[in-house]
C-alpha cells in the first residue's frame, strides 16, 4: 500500500521546533509528512520540503521581494496564493491525502486559506492558539470542511502540555487520511446525489422533498441557505459532487443586491448551470430581505416586517428589489444549457408568507414572476402551483419536477 502523504503547513521562522515535532510524530504514525514553509523572514537554517522560495515563486513573486517588502498584507497574499497552488497541484497528482497547519493568528489565517483551496473531503486540521478568539473560528473555517484544534496554550516551546496537543492532532489527521476519499466513490453513487437548500421557513417542504427522493434511491444533501451554507454548496457543485440541485431557498440572490445578511456572494445560483447539471428552483425568502439592523435607514425602518425571533427580522422586499432579483435570476439561469424548472407557489413563498401576515403580498410577488417570464430562456420552464410552499401539494410538484430532469 502506498504511504499516505500529509502536508504540514507552518512558518518555520516562528514555529520551527513545534512544526518538526508534529512532522516527526506523523512519520512515527506511518504517514509521510511534507512540510510547506510559509515564512516571510529567514528561517535560521531550518529547511522544509517545500521552501518559502518555492512558495513565493508559485505565488507570482520571489522570496527576495518578500524579504525587502514592508507590505505585510501583500506578502501574506502572495505566499498564501503560492501555497494553495502547490497544495492543489499535489492533490491533483494524487500526492496529498491530508493537510494540517500549526500557528497563531496569521499562521492560522494563511494555512486555512490554503486548506480551502482543496476540495471538500480532503482531511484538513488546523492547530491554532487563536481558535477561540471571538470571530476568528468563522474566518478560519468559512466554507471549508476544516477541523480546528484549539491548543489553548501558546505554540511556543515544547512543553509536555503542548506535546500532548500536537500528539492528539497528529493522531487525528493520520486517522482522517485513512478514510476513503470522495474521489474513490463510484460513478453511480455520485449520479444519485442531489443538493438541496433548506431554511426554517421552508423546512417542512425541504423535509418532504428529501424523504420522497430518498425513497426513490437518491442521496439528498442539505445546505442551510443562510449565506455560508449555500456558498459552500456552490463550491461543492463545482467540484462535481452532485447530479442535480433543488434550490428551494435562493434568497441569497436578492440579499446580494441589497447587502443582506444571507448574501452568499455574486456567484450564487451559477455553479450548476456552469457545469451542466439540472436544477429545480423555487423562491423561499426571495420576497424578504435581511439587512443588518445597524444599517436600517428611514426606508427600511418603515418596511413591513416579520420577526423570526428576537435577533432576526425579515423585511418585505420592494417591487423594485423584486424586479432586480428576477432579472438576476434570468441572467444566472440563462447561462445554463441544461433544463431548469422554476416552481412558484401562488399562496405564499414560505411559512412566513401566509394570508394574514403583514408581509404577505401576492400582487407584488407577481412583479418578480412577470420579469422572470419575460427574461427567462424558453428552454427553461416556470411552473405555478396553487399552494403555499409548505403545503404537501407543493413538495409533490417539486419532487415530480426533479424526477423528470435528474439523471438516474
Amino acid at each position: 500500500m502506498t504511504m499516505k502523504n500529509i502536508m504540514v503547513v507552518s512558518t518555520l521562522d516562528t514555529k520551527g521546533l513545534e512544526t518538526f515535532y508534529l512532522r516527526d510524530k506523523i512519520k512515527e504514525l506511518g504517514k509521510q509528512p511534507v512540510v510547506l514553509d510559509l515564512s516571510m523572514r529567514p528561517t535560521g537554517g531550518l529547511t522544509a520540503d517545500i521552501l518559502p522560495q518555492m512558495v513565493a515563486e508559485a505565488g507570482g513573486s520571489s522570496f527576495e521581494e518578500i524579504l525587502t517588502s514592508r507590505e505585510r498584507s501583500k506578502n501574506t497574499a502572495i505566499m498564501t496564493k503560492g501555497a494553495a497552488a502547490l497544495a492543489l497541484n499535489m492533490w491533483k497528482e494524487g500526492k496529498l491525502d491530508g493537510i494540517v497547519g500549526i500557528g497563531g493568528s496569521t499562521g492560522s489565517l494563511m494555512a486555512t486559506d490554503v486548506m480551502r483551496a482543496l476540495p471538500f473531503g480532503v482531511p484538513k486540521l488546523m492547530i491554532s492558539s487563536t481558535a477561540a478568539l471571538p470571530g476568528m473560528s468563522t474566518k478560519y473555517i468559512d466554507t471549508g470542511d476544516i477541523a480546528l484544534m484549539h491548543s489553548v496554550v501558546e505554540i511556543s516551546g515544547l512543553s509536555d502540555i503542548l506535546k500532548n496537543v500536537i500528539d492528539r492532532s497528529a493522531y487525528a489527521i493520520c486517522a482522517m487520511a485513512d478514510v476513503p476519499s470522495l474521489r474513490a466513490q463510484d460513478r453511480e453513487k455520485k449520479g444519485r446525489a442531489i443538493a438541496i437548500t433548506m431554511l426554517g421557513p421552508c423546512e417542512k417542504c425541504a423535509t418532504a422533498v428529501r424523504m420522497s427522493l430518498e425513497a426513490q434511491g437518491y442521496q439528498v444533501i442539505g445546505f442551510s441557505a443562510a449565506g455560508i451554507g449555500d456558498r459552500a454548496m456552490e463550491s461543492m457543485i463545482a467540484q462535481g459532487l452532485f447530479a442535480g440541485v433543488i434550490d428551494l431557498a435562493p434568497g441569497a440572490v436578492i440579499e446580494h443586491l441589497v447587502g443582506g445578511m444571507r448574501d452568499a456572494g455574486p456567484d450564487r445560483m451559477e455553479a450548476a448551470g456552469r457545469i451542466g447539471i439540472p436544477q429545480v428552483i423555487s423562491v423561499c425568502g426571495v420576497n424578504h430581505i435581511t439587512p443588518p439592523k445597524s444599517k436600517y435607514n428611514d426606508d427600511l425602518k418603515g418596511r413591513r416586517k416579520y420577526d423570526l425571533d428576537k435577533f432576526r427580522s425579515w423585511l418585505r422586499a420592494s417591487p423594485d428589489e423584486l424586479a432586480r432579483a428576477a432579472a438576476a435570476f434570468c441572467e444566472k439561469l440563462n447561462k445554463s444549457k441544461t433544463p431548469v424548472k422554476v416552481i412558484i407557489p401562488l399562496k405564499g413563498w414560505s411559512s412566513v408568507d401566509v394570508p394574514g401576515s403583514i408581509t404577505h403580498d401576492p400582487t407584488e410577488d407577481q412583479v418578480f414572476v412577470s420579469v422572470l417570464r419575460k427574461g427567462l430562456n424558453p428552454i427553461h420552464e416556470i411552473i405555478e402551483v396553487d399552494a403555499n410552499m409548505e403545503e404537501p401539494l407543493f413538495a409533490q410538484r417539486v419532487v415530480s419536477a426533479g424526477l423528470t430532469i435528474f439523471k438516474t
